[in-house]
């Protein structure tokens, strides 16, 4: 069957709010099943606007009373909607007039979370997009903002919200925040919380008080995030020039929370999972996530909260900006050529699936059913990788000024794209409306390169082609920056970087080569070999004739390090591709690589990343792109083919490796020790998938930090361990998120043809509480991302299995369902068996009664690729 789609929003239609707000004044009386909520918002006429009814969004609430101007309304005198409230134009007493009404909410029953809900018996919010409208009836759009003044009661200990603390006793508190604000930046927590302090004095002399409250018994678990936020809040005022705006600066660990984290003014909620650190429970990668994502939602105070987006579809506005900041400041923090490779890796495992698929959509997005199925890896990583195209071309030093002039000309304001492109054209004098394609345009460009040489002249050829996507079956061509650099035969540079700008189908550039080597010192090469895309300096796919050959050059001895590093992994995804066809494994590149790896001058993260095979997921794109259907399951078995390959290969560095990386008994979660972990964890990983158990057994039962115990243990659940899940469960069995790493390690490290039946034995463990999206990614996630032959596996058992629990959840909490579901986006790349089973468990999620728009609209564009 077609499944219905739900009715689309499309941005050209975009018209500005009848009515703007000037102030709103909220009441919360709390109560688990009956909180209610009384709202005094004064309004003015929009003079951009056209004038009309009032209408007021709302879902879900009773309205116990209403009032204009002190002058209560008989049910006569509104109509409410599903959607919310009117009230006739003509009713209205002019243009300026108080709008007061009470309301009743369940925040006990809100599964959704999703406006004022319940986790654990602490009242939190979630409002971006559209949550507030389940609190009290609003125009809840982003472009409608206005200072808010907050009154909390209830007998719970500690009551937050937005801005300043001004007022409190016995069972309520007051705040005020000065900065107007649309009303997806609300928030309000109340709850028995314990408070991590510190303090912060910015250039501007403000000394703002710093908290992180935990629940009690995790407050020691809290240090890391604190950190991350001072040199966060230090790093924005040197490297944009931002100060923070309050006396006070508040973040709220939460169990259950669909998101990662929430940038409300004042009052950042976060899933606990990102806040909460010890040695003995956090990875060296959850401190990352932690400080990245603290860094993220601190960046949004001024890109995001003080300039915010005009509608929805701005959305890439706050967030590809917010995200390309949080990417310079961990690059600062930690190892810039490692940062960039690891955001390239995210980026083409979640967004080049993502533009090749039915999901693929413009950054700026045109229409949308429901809007939180669209803050994709297309909005937040491609939209950062268009920020940066437009750092490079314009350069640091115009960047900041263009930046300097967005904030002072749209501070309080809610902007769209061409607002923010207008202050670089106006700093540069560049005209940007070909550059503007990047939001306008879906699709993962493909870049061709192709050179001939005669007579000390090179003659570079650069093609590109932008593929149809849904809804755009044609393209213009892009502007797309590709740095470069030249190369002899030897791996001496001739060329040192340069930028190029490709801004048509097709570009030559020359290059004298007699000048160059001679300006290098070098002899003229009889060849040259091309490091193209350096930087990765556009999110684009590069097809180049680079020989085998070359490419070992390239990774030898490029200058740049992303290069060195895409050049290792091109031959990996070669010697895979060779290997499904019945080939052996590249000898050549397990020496080249061992060589690599025992240079103690390069970085062990980039070591690291260098040793690290393409994910299963790639290896499949990289089949289907060269031809190939991909079977998931000969995938995984030629990818542990390499892994054991390379681990008898390269035995001896990888041996001598882990037993010099041993950072000793003192834990650190900097870069520096972070780093060595890395190399020597990935070096234990292949080694035990080549000698056996022996090694990984002693890592586990030695390590003193939990990176090197998850290590260990998925080292020993990747040869089929039977022992050491029970042996981690009854360790950390009290520990909800150490626990959420024991479900989906196994998931993920089982072997595929049980994967599945592992999966449903789990999920009905007295610990899989599905309802808590944590612990659901976990399960479902670890099935659909880190097992793909397990997912895939041919007898269609995945499909249902996912398909029942997405249609479980969608009833209760929607939005995880929809985020999940895409698990089914890259059906068509398989066999016509496994493309009609994943269509069958689609029709059959379209056809339940009672679908929620989130996932209806999932399935209706997945299922009409």
């Amino acid at each position: 069957m077609q499944p219905s789609t739900p009715q689309q929003i499309h941005l050209a239609d975009y018209r500005p709010p009848a009515y703007l707000v000037d102030h709103v004044h909220l009441t919360f009386r709390l109560a688990p099943k009956g909180t209610r909520v009384i709202s005094r918002i004064r309004f003015r006429a929009n003079p951009a606007g056209t004038g009309g009814d009032l209408v007021l969004d709302g879902e879900g609430l009773r309205l116990i009373g209403a009032a204009i101007d002190g002058v209560a309304l008989g049910a006569g005198d509104y109509l409410i909607t599903q959607a919310g409230l009117r009230v006739a134009a003509a009713r209205l007493p002019g243009d300026a007039f108080t709008w007061e009404a009470e309301v009743a909410i369940d925040p006990e029953g809100n599964t959704a979370l999703e406006g004022l809900y319940l986790s654990k018996g602490m009242f939190c919010t979630q409002c971006e997009a559209e949550g507030f409208r389940k609190i009290t009836f609003y125009p809840d759009r982003p472009d409608v903002m206005a200072p808010f003044d907050v009154r909390i009661e209830s007998d719970l200990p500690v009551l937050l919200s937005n801005g300043n603390p001004v007022g409190q006793g016995a069972g309520w508190a007051e705040w005020h925040d000065p900065w107007p604000k649309p009303a997806y930046l609300f928030a309000l927590v109340a709850g028995d919380l314990v408070a991590h302090a510190d303090s912060f004095t910015t250039m501007e002399g403000r000394a703002v008080a710093l908290n992180i409250w935990v629940r009690p018994g995790d407050e020691g678990k809290c240090a890391y995030a604190m950190d991350a936020l001072k040199r966060s809040m230090a790093w924005d005022e040197t490297a944009y020039g931002r100060a923070y705006d309050l006396n006070i600066f508040n973040i709220v660990a939460v169990d259950d929370f669909n998101m990662g984290a929430m940038e409300n003014k004042g009052l950042n909620i976060f899933n606990s999972k990102f806040v909460l650190a010890s040695p003995e429970t956090a990875t060296d990668r959850d401190y990352e996530f932690i400080e990245s994502i603290v860094a993220h939602e601190y960046f949004h105070n001024w890109t995001g909260n003080r300039v915010t987006c005009r509608d929805w579809f701005q959305l890439c506005l706050k967030e590809g900006l917010t995200v390309f900041r949080d990417q310079q400041f961990s690059a600062d923090a930690r190892s810039a050529p490692v940062q960039r490779i690891s955001d390239v890796l995210q980026l083409r495992a979640r967004q080049f699936r993502e533009d090749a698929g039915p999901l693929a959509h413009n950054v700026r997005p045109e229409a949308y059913a429901e809007i939180n199925n669209f803050y994709t890896a297309t909005v937040y990583e491609k939209g950062a990788e268009v920020i940066g195209m437009l750092h490079r071309l314009v350069g640091a030093q115009a960047y900041r000024a263009a930046l300097d002039l967005y904030f002072a000309r749209h501070d309080g304001q809610a902007c769209t794209i061409e607002d923010w492109l207008a202050v670089f054209s106006e700093v540069t004098g560049r005209d940007l409306s070909q550059f503007k394609l990047w939001y306008t345009q879906a699709g993962t460009p493909r870049l061709s390169a192709a050179w001939s040489m005669a007579e000390g002249q090179m003659h570079l050829t650069l093609r590109q082609e932008v593929p149809a996507t849904p809804g755009q079956p044609h393209k213009s061509p892009m502007l797309i920056p590709v740095a470069l650099g030249l190369l002899d035969q030897t791996g001496a540079e001739i060329l040192p970087e340069t930028l190029v700008v490709l801004d048509q189908a097709e570009v030559v550039i020359p290059f004298d080569l007699a000048a160059l080597a001679a300006e290098a010192g070098r002899p003229l090469p009889e060849a040259v070999i091309p490091s193209l895309l350096r930087g990765f300096s556009a999110p684009v796919i590069l097809d180049a004739p680079v020989s085998r050959a070359d490419r070992l050059v390239l990774l030898a001895h490029d200058t740049d390090p992303f290069n060195r590093w895409e050049a290792g992994r091109s031959l990996m995804r070669e010697t895979l591709l060779g290997m499904l066809l019945g080939g052996a494994a590249d000898q050549a590149l397990f020496a080249a690589m061992g060589r690599l790896l025992a240079d103690d001058s390069l970085d062990p993260a980039f070591r690291a990343l260098v040793l690290a095979l393409p994910s299963e997921d790639e290896f499949a794109q990289a089949a289907q792109e060269a031809g190939i259907v991909p079977d998931p399951v000969i995938i995984h078995a030629t990818r542990r083919d390499l892994q054991v390959a390379m681990g008898v290969a390269l035995g001896p560095v990888l041996t001598q490796l882990y037993d010099a990386l041993d950072p000793g008994p003192s834990y650190r979660p900097d870069a520096a020790q972070a780093a060595q972990r890395a190399l020597r964890n990935a070096a234990l990983h292949l080694l035990t998938l080549s000698e056996g158990p022996t090694r990984a057994q002693a890592h586990y039962d030695a390590a003193n930090n939990m990176t090197d115990e998850i290590a260990a243990f998925t080292a020993l659940l990747d040869i089929g361990d039977s022992d050491v899940a029970g042996r981690f469960h009854d360790r950390w069995k009290d520990d909800r998120l150490v626990m959420d790493k024991w479900f989906m390690a196994q998931i993920s490290h089982a072997a595929p043809g049980g994967a599945v039946a592992l999966a449903r034995r789990l999920s009905a463990h007295p610990l899989f509480d599905w309802t808590n999206p944590n612990r659901f990614r976990a399960v479902i996630g670890g099935l659909t991302a880190g097992n793909p032959a397990g997912f895939h596996d041919p007898s269609g058992a995945g499909y249902g299995f996912v398909a029942d629990w997405l249609i479980r959840l969608d009833a209760r909490n929607p939005q995880t369902a929809a985020r999940m579901s895409s698990a089914f986006e890259t059906w068509r790349r398989y066999d016509a068996d496994r493309q009609a089973m994943i269509l069958a468990a689609l029709d059959r999620i379209a056809a339940q009664p009672g679908l929620s728009r989130d996932l209806a609209e999932m399935v209706g564009r997945m299922r009409a690729a």
